[in-house]
């Protein structure tokens, strides 16, 4: 996707987000957690970005932050040229209607005791400006059709829907203040294989249509591949490895990413006789206490003493807009003879 002619909708600089660490009876703060170190990336108009890694890596930490929900300790978050990291609170929530998020969970993010028409009428109770009070059925029963729901069942409740109509009812909340940008927190990996399909395929309707722009976090390369044009590999908090999806499935050169690429399920695994499973040891170091210079090393079959003594920066690669950051990258055609854990 050429955007050589366009502006960034979110436009992400240097963003860091940490958590204090309180001990003692008085529960000083003694120390904190990183959890997001110096995170940068961009989302254009009408554009997919997907952020992967494994849980822990500070995924949701970023989209928390982007939504004002976590204060970020440093860096700069642009959203249309405006930085959110400095504006009042009541700037925060006039644009707050342009940027949505939808949860993980439907069943936690919907209320039990309340109808669809009223969980999807209840934020133009806050931005009245969005629909009149009297197109407030005829817009509900629109909504409800975009998203692939019966209009009929808007005085329902959420136990009466299955897992994927519970989803669309959270996708048509976040469509009711007509956003720019949707935040998508692990989507579809509470759902069916198949029910997350149709979600993704929904989506990606809903793109066309409409014009969204998506940041859409998830552990699960397979999903991501099926939605993204863009690609940021996070691990311990960094970013490690972004690209279009091409580079990242066809071409990825971080020891990080190929593990997880060797990880995704193969349907037709007798077709791919020459690929080999990396199998990661050792468990992910602590946040609070990341390892000295890479922070994949200790887990990684190619550390050297370099790794240990200088952390990598994020390097140009193969194509524009390619880049990851480790001292011994590896090729397409690359993969392990073995998996160790090193220094």
């Amino acid at each position: 996707m050429n955007q050589s002619n366009k502006k960034p909708i979110l436009e992400v600089r240097d963003l860091v987000t940490s958590f204090p660490i309180k001990t003692g009876l008085f529960r000083r703060t003694t120390s904190e957690v990183q959890a997001v170190s110096s995170v940068s990336f961009q989302i254009y108009p009408g554009e997919t970005m997907g952020l992967v890694g494994e849980s822990g890596c500070g995924k949701s930490t970023v989209a928390r932050t982007i939504l004002g929900l976590e204060k970020s300790k440093s860096g700069s978050i642009f959203f249309e040229g405006k930085d959110l990291t400095k504006i009042s609170n009541k700037e925060m929530q006039v644009l707050r209607k342009d940027i949505q998020l939808v949860f993980q969970d439907p069943d936690a993010s919907l209320n039990p005791r309340m109808r669809v028409r009223d969980l999807i009428t209840e934020p133009w109770l806050i931005h009245s400006d969005i629909v009149e009070r009297k197109d407030w059925d005829k817009e509900v029963a629109k909504i409800m059709r975009l998203v692939g729901l019966n209009p009929n069942s808007a005085h329902h409740y959420p136990h009466q829907f299955s897992g994927g109509q519970r989803q669309r009812i959270c996708i048509a909340r976040a469509l009711a203040l007509r956003p720019k940008l949707i935040v998508c927190d692990e989507a579809v990996s509470a759902l069916d294989v198949s029910v997350q399909a149709q979600i993704l395929n929904l989506l990606q309707d809903l793109q066309k249509k409409l014009g969204l722009a998506y940041l859409f976090i998830s552990h699960d390369l397979s999903v991501v591949r099926h939605l993204c044009n863009k690609i940021s590999v996070m691990y311990l908090g960094k970013i490690i490895e972004t690209g279009d999806r091409d580079d990242i499935f066809e071409a990825a050169t971080h020891p990080y990413t190929k593990a997880l690429l060797s990880a995704v399920p193969d349907p037709e695994p007798w077709l791919r006789h020459d690929k080999d499973e990396i199998i990661l040891e050792g468990d992910i170091p602590s946040p609070a206490n990341p390892p000295s210079g890479c922070r994949f090393r200790t887990r990684c079959w190619k550390a050297q003493e370099l790794c240990k003594v200088q952390e990598p920066t994020l390097i140009p690669r193969r194509h524009v807009g390619h880049c990851s950051a480790c001292h011994f990258p590896m090729s397409e055609e690359a993969s392990p003879e073995s998996v160790v854990t090193r220094m």
